[in-house]
């Protein structure tokens, strides 16, 4: 048998054992859990909205350099009826303070994209449960800071990729493993979705103290050049391919257009004098990602956000008997499907709801990002009261991110082909999967 082939039979046959050689993040606990948060801007906050509904989560301490911040967040706890938590926001290192408690069993992690390694890390070193927010890492070398620091001291670290989550994305991974679309062959995905309006304050201002997002993500358009924001749509194909569990990226290459989207919204909405007008963005305005895995399938992953059109994340998942595509909310299943016609979703969506939309869909109203953001910080709560590995671990978190950085070293090297390494050290090819959307959480 070749390589490929018991690759595939292996995945089919779901034999295996646990990914993570770290299972167990002590003895389960019943009642609560209390979870210190650092970063509590917009993202931070609505988690800690989403916590504050929850009786068994208690939140001792908050972090924000920003006082405002802190004090909204100090507030919100104490208006839903909990002691006043502690703040920490003095200095870059604050978060240090919130770690280091004894009273804390699991921390989130919802700061600028820079700080996350530094803070998931020292937290993990602390024997903290980390719930790490989107995109994990910057750098492959931090990737593999997060992977070997799960490793070297057995805590947990969850990705907090909330679109994995979402009710369509949930229902078509249903249909796949249970063969609906054939084989897979072929699956689109990426990050589309105009983010001037944030990227910007007054309309054409960014950096330090301008605002929320535009103080540091703008910053990264200026620096680099890839794919910045490759997981929300990574996410959902990498469990439609089963990848850490029997299949993995091997590699990936990267074009990009040149950039004029931002420049020219500064140019159109301030002047040609304008501070910001002599900025040159680095980062091209279309990034083009295929990558390709050792089971044979392609991925076609795009970034465009800085250009006017409608959000999308793309997805398309096509195998040998049919395929799903969500901008025209579309199926079509050989055999099933009228002859070359596209077929509704709304029959399939109902046929192949996930257990957990249905279990907890009243729960989910109103959590954020369509619900998506209840299931993603549930899961965080019940894996450290269960005391297991959480479904979307640091593997998934290095693996997803890391496209980020390789998309950067391959458009800087003509669009040649690089390999994306693998944090398992082999054990993908016999790992149980993880991510079950009929699974408790």
């Amino acid at each position: 048998m070749d390589r490929r082939s018991f690759l595939q039979t292996t995945a089919a046959a779901g034999v295996g054992v646990s990914l993570s050689p770290f299972v167990s993040v002590g003895q389960t606990r019943d009642a609560s859990v209390s979870i210190g948060l650092i970063g509590v801007g917009s993202r931070g906050t609505s988690h800690l909205r989403g916590l504050l509904q929850r009786e068994d989560v208690d939140i001792p301490a908050v972090c924000d350099t920003k006082s405002d911040n802190l004090t909204r967040a100090q507030d919100l706890v104490q208006q839903s009826g909990r002691a006043r938590p502690e703040g920490y926001g003095d200095g870059d290192r604050a978060y240090r303070d919130l770690i280091s408690r004894d009273d804390i069993d699991g921390v989130i992690v919802a700061t600028p994209w820079l700080w996350h390694v530094p803070m998931a890390v020292e937290a993990m070193e602390e024997g903290k449960f980390v719930g790490l927010e989107v995109p994990a890492a910057t750098t492959v070398e931090g990737c593999w800071e997060l992977v070997r620091t799960a490793e070297r001291t057995g805590s947990h670290c969850m990705f907090l990729e909330n679109v994995c989550y979402r009710r369509d994305v949930m229902a078509v991974l249903k249909m796949v493993r249970e063969g609906l679309f054939g084989e897979m062959i072929h699956c689109r995905c990426g990050y589309q979705h105009s983010l001037i309006p944030f990227l910007f304050n007054d309309n054409t201002s960014f950096g330090p103290g301008t605002g929320s997002v535009s103080s540091w993500r703008t910053e990264h358009y200026v620096k680099r050049n890839g794919d910045l924001y490759p997981t929300h749509g990574i996410g959902p194909v990498a469990h439609w391919l089963d990848i850490n569990s029997g299949n993995r990226f091997e590699r990936l290459t990267s074009t990009a257009t040149k950039a004029r989207g931002l420049h020219d919204h500064i140019l159109e909405e301030g002047s040609d004098d304008h501070p910001k007008a002599d900025v040159r963005f680095a980062q091209g305005d279309i990034v083009t990602s295929t990558i390709t895995t050792a089971n044979g399938e392609s991925i076609v992953m795009t970034h465009d956000t800085s250009l006017p059109r409608p959000y999308s994340l793309g997805f398309r998942a096509q195998g040998t008997d049919g395929l799903w595509t969500v901008d025209n909310q579309s199926v079509h299943v050989e055999g099933r499907s009228p002859a070359h016609q596209w077929e509704d979703w709304e029959r399939y969506q109902e046929e192949y709801d996930a257990e957990l939309w249905t279990r907890y869909e009243s729960e989910a109203e109103g959590a954020g990002h369509g619900g998506m953001d209840y299931f993603v910080r549930n899961a965080f709560v019940e894996s450290i009261k269960q005391g297991v590995a959480p479904p979307i671990d640091v593997y998934d978190a290095a693996t997803w991110s890391v496209l980020g950085p390789l998309s950067e070293q391959s458009i800087d090297q003509g669009g040649e082909p690089v390999e994306v390494p693998d944090f398992t050290d082999g054990r993908w090819m016999t790992a149980d999967r993880s991510f079950d959307p009929d699974g408790a959480f």
